[in-house]
């Protein structure tokens, strides 16, 4: 088992200081771990723990089921979307691409597609239909773009993998998108609703981002040009549920149905404003 760097590597790129961390939660939803917060710079951590590459290979913690979820399928069209300009006619790498549901949906339009994926099933289901997939990514040759869909916040020792995927985009001058949770969402420090804080810690994930500490780490990893914004996975009903009944799945029951478009984007601009959208997204280079 690889040993979780996280501590180390945040107080190395100063991302929180030794000084003003304390103890966030005693547990995890799924362990009783400690989780660490920096009270000045907001970051949270847990420390000393990582599950094992064994349970990503084995894809035990996802369940038996291997159909795409409402939150994949609605997190792909939004990608799909939204980074059109960067993959089409291009070469891509999805690390972490898990099932590849983002990659069988830009098939079509990209130059070439590889994943990087632990799970051997996932993988297998790629290379049948005709998607490269490997292991580690020291085996994906050069791309114009590589993402990191919610995968850095897993990783115990982030800064070589970083520097693996730059080296890959470097020869094209391409980029690297990655999306990350966000310790500043909205129902963790504006409302503080303690149910979804214990739901949300989980001990798969080993750091919550903050724009301050993705850009050092970022920048530690070689990156020049860097640029952050907020991005709004779950909207108002699924607070509304969280706040009112302290249980997840507001977007997916009656409560969705006061959620029009205008009313979405609107939400996801207010929380953008107060910096506290529960998703973090950087394009770095």
């Amino acid at each position: 088992m690889t040993a979780s760097r996280i501590r180390l590597t945040l107080e190395a790129i100063g991302a929180i200081n030794p000084n003003d961390v304390g103890l966030f939660s005693d547990r995890t939803r799924d362990r009783n771990i400690p989780v660490w917060r920096d009270s000045t710079s907001g970051v949270i951590f847990i420390e000393d723990f990582f599950v094992g590459d064994d349970e990503y290979s084995s894809g035990s913690y996802r369940g038996t089921s291997h159909e795409p979820t409402f939150e994949d399928l609605s997190d792909t069209r939004r990608r799909v979307d939204q980074f059109r300009p960067l993959y089409y006619g291009k070469k891509v790498i999805d690390f972490g691409c898990g099932a590849g549901t983002f990659l069988r949906s830009i098939q079509k339009e990209a130059r070439t597609l590889q994943g990087v994926e632990l799970q051997e099933s996932y993988r297998d289901g790629l290379l049948g239909d005709g998607i490269e997939c490997f292991v580690e990514i020291s085996q994906c040759s050069e791309a114009d773009v590589l993402f990191m869909f919610h995968v850095l916040e897993h990783l115990p020792d982030p800064l070589p993998i970083l520097r693996q995927a730059l080296d890959l985009v470097r020869a094209s001058h391409g980029e690297v998108v990655i999306e990350v949770p966000h310790a500043n969402d909205f129902l963790i420090t504006q409302v503080k609703c303690q149910p979804f804080i214990n739901f949300t810690l989980w001990s798969q994930h080993l750091i919550l981002h903050t724009r301050d500490s993705l850009r050092r780490l970022l920048s530690a990893a070689g990156f020049a040009e860097i640029s952050i914004f907020g991005e709004q996975r779950y909207g108002l009903s699924n607070h509304l549920r969280w706040l009112s009944e302290g249980l997840p799945g507001g977007h997916l029951g009656a409560l969705s149905a006061i959620e029009t478009q205008p009313l979405r984007d609107e939400y996801k601009n207010a929380l953008a404003a107060i910096d506290a959208t529960d998703t973090l997204i950087a394009v770095a280079r």
